[in-house]
């Protein structure tokens, strides 16, 4: 599969000497508070050289603008403001042609595609400018053996670029995968699909389920958790639900769990890949557990009459946050991995597990930790409508980012800057996939072939 492909094919770069400058205070994105002040970037057509080159360039570029404008980072220069278009990246650009007013451009990118006639690899070649300080602040090299590869060169450029001006990590060289569900379709019916985080490449993962739910991404490999309804061999008319693990880069899948006296289910990784824990039902009364990948072992971690399920590790291991009813309906709670108790931070009392939301009126679902630790997403019933919000770990801060008729389903980017989220928009409409930055702002539709549910956002490709 095309998919397979793309994660086996190895990246060839070169880090390029950059430029000597003058000293000068380096050229970053200003943050306030959670929001960043967007930086006006300039990115012309790519030049060509080789068979082909010149759509991949025009296309390369596309694509890199498109995913440097998605971020709040960057307000993307019109390309109608352009003075100088042709440039050549061995020799500097005419600085001052891209700081007048109507482009007023603060960074620069230039680069080259090179196709090779001979083997057909595909080289891109790019360079980062500080315009007003008039220097190169960054270079670097790609290669990879064919040019069908170049829609992820142009995702790993943007990352470069991301991460030089931002100092965070970049998120767009990496996938999401997802429900794909015919419109129509009975709840319960669905198949498991993965796209580039952008919404090219979608494709099916698996031939023979069509009853999927809550898949869960793996944060440091290729692996993907997910749930299946099956026919219980025992009993013809009822069915399973089953928990597997399914390796994308070698199509392996095993069965984790399989209990036909519970129910399992809303199973996430551990930060290091190597557990995960899990909601088990029994006789309608569901508890967390942690379940160890290699050892084969688990721990159960709470023992409350009511309902305990979605759980979801702090990054460093050490704390789970869950969903629970124990209280006056569902919300949010934390505890520790480890089981013992912890000291709340509302209530400064040692307890087995904290409440951290307490909005009145308000039924919380779906908690999810930031790979950055700093914020928990979540979804929010008020009022009889669904939205996605973000609370502090000590129960402050908490804001909610989206105003759909029903949002759910919340899942990090790698850097812990955006949110992916299903979105249903109006009563009887089918669910799509939105994404949303931390700050709130820049809500986008992700385009999937068919309605979508439950995302779970990958790490970055290696």
């Amino acid at each position: 599969m095309r998919t397979l492909k793309l994660i086996t094919i190895a990246i060839a770069a070169l880090v390029l000497p950059a430029a000597p400058a003058v000293a000068q205070p380096p050229l970053k994105v200003q943050v306030v508070g959670e929001e960043y002040v967007p930086m006006r970037v300039a990115i012309p057509d790519f030049d060509a050289e080789g068979p082909g080159a010149e759509q991949v360039a025009r296309d390369l570029a596309d694509v890199l603008r498109a995913d440097l404008a998605s971020s709040t980072a960057f307000a993307l220069v019109d390309k109608a403001a352009f003075i100088e278009r042709d440039l050549d990246i061995a020799l500097p650009p005419t600085f001052g042609d891209w700081s007048v007013a109507g482009v007023a451009a603060q960074a620069l990118v230039v680069g080259k595609i090179v196709v090779n006639p001979g083997s057909n690899s595909l080289t891109v070649q790019f360079r980062l400018y500080d315009v007003y300080g008039q220097s190169q602040l960054f270079a670097r090299e790609y290669s990879v053996p064919t040019p069908l590869n170049w829609r992820r060169l142009a995702h790993k450029v943007a990352d470069d670029v991301y991460s030089r001006l931002t100092g965070d990590e970049g998120y767009f060289d990496s996938r999401i995968a997802f429900v794909s569900k015919t419109p129509g379709e009975e709840s319960l019916r669905g198949r498991l699909a993965i796209m580039d985080q952008d919404g090219a490449n979608a494709e099916f993962l698996l031939s023979g389920f069509s009853a999927v739910i809550n898949p869960r991404f793996s944060p440091t490999e290729q692996m993907i958790l997910y749930g299946a309804y099956v026919p219980d061999p025992k009993y013809p008319q009822a069915t399973l639900l089953r928990t597997y693990l399914y390796d994308i880069s070698t199509g392996r899948q095993e069965i984790l769990a399989e209990n036909p006296n519970s129910m399992e289910y809303s199973a996430r990784f551990s930060p290091d890949g190597k557990s995960i824990a899990f909601s088990r039902s029994v006789n309608g009364n569901a508890d967390i557990y942690v379940f160890d990948l290699a050892r084969g072992t688990e721990r159960r971690l709470t023992r409350d009459s009511g309902v305990d399920t979605s759980p979801s590790f702090s990054p460093d291991g050490k704390r789970i946050v869950f969903e629970s009813d124990r209280g006056l309906g569902p919300q949010l709670y934390m505890m520790n991995e480890n089981g013992e108790a912890m000291e709340c931070p509302t209530s400064r009392t040692r307890e087995a597990a904290c409440r951290i939301s307490f909005e009145t009126g308000a039924r919380f679902g779906d908690p999810v930790w930031s790979p950055r630790g700093d914020w928990i997403a979540f979804s929010v019933q008020r009022r009889g409508q669904f939205a996605i919000g973000v609370i502090q770990p000590d129960g402050k801060g908490l804001r909610v980012l989206s105003d759909g008729y029903q949002d759910e389903a919340p899942s990090w980017s790698p850097n812990g800057r955006v949110i992916v989220f299903q979105r249903t928009q109006a009563k009887g409409a089918g669910p799509k996939l939105f994404s949303v930055d931390l700050t709130g702002r820049n809500t986008r539709r992700i385009a999937t072939p068919r309605d979508a549910t439950n995302p779970t956002w990958g790490p970055l490709l290696k």
